[in-house]
C-alpha cells in the first residue's frame, strides 16, 4: 500500500473511531478468513463494525481521538470492534471469543474511560438499550394498569351489589 493509500485509511479509521462510544481491542491469532467474516456479518447485524488494521496505522488514527489511550493495547495481531450504541460490539466480542479460542479480549474504550479485558466482559453482560427501554416501559405502565384494577374494583362491587337487590325486589 502507497503513502497516500496509508493515509486515506489512517484518515477513515479516526472519522469511524470518532464516531464510536465504545471500543474493543481484540487479538485474533489464527483466525479464518470465513471465522473473520462471521465476526463481522454478527457484528453489523448488532450495528457495530469489525475491523483489521495494521497497528501502526491504528495508532495514527487513535490519536486526537476520545480513545486516544488505546495505543497500549495494540501489540500482536489485533483488531478493533466498534459501535456507536455504548454495549452492541462488547456483547458479539465477548460472546464471539467464549465460542471461540482464537478470539481475545484485549481491552477497550467506552467514551474517554480505558477498560481492561474485565471491564468489556462487565459492560457485555448488560442489557441493551432497547432492553432497558423495554423494561422502563413496563415500569411505567404497571403502576397505571394496577391503577386503572383498583379505581374500577369499587363500581364492579357495587354494581353487583345493585343487581343482587334488583333480583332480591323481583323475587
Amino acid at each position: 500500500m502507497d503513502r497516500s493509500g496509508k493515509e486515506k485509511l489512517v484518515t477513515e479509521l479516526q472519522e469511524t473511531l470518532n464516531a464510536a462510544n465504545l471500543v474493543v481491542v481484540t487479538q485474533q491469532n489464527g483466525l479464518s478468513v470465513a471465522e473473520v467474516s462471521d465476526l463481522r456479518r454478527k457484528m453489523r447485524a448488532a450495528g457495530a463494525g469489525f475491523k483489521v488494521a495494521k497497528n501502526r496505522l491504528a495508532t495514527l488514527a487513535l490519536k486526537g481521538t476520545k480513545h486516544e489511550d488505546l495505543g497500549t493495547f495494540l501489540k500482536g495481531p489485533t483488531a478493533i470492534a466498534y459501535s456507536a450504541d455504548p454495549i452492541a460490539a462488547a456483547k458479539v466480542a465477548v460472546l464471539y471469543a467464549k465460542t471461540n479460542d482464537k478470539l481475545k479480549i484485549v481491552g477497550g474504550s467506552m467514551g474517554t474511560q480505558t477498560l481492561n479485558a474485565a471491564g468489556i466482559t462487565a459492560l457485555a453482560t448488560l442489557p441493551s438499550l432497547d432492553e432497558l427501554r423495554a423494561r422502563l416501559v413496563g415500569m411505567l405502565q404497571t403502576p397505571a394498569t394496577r391503577l386503572a384494577v383498583v379505581t374500577g374494583a369499587p363500581a364492579g362491587q357495587l354494581a353487583r351489589v345493585f343487581g343482587a337487590y334488583a333480583r332480591k325486589g323481583e323475587a
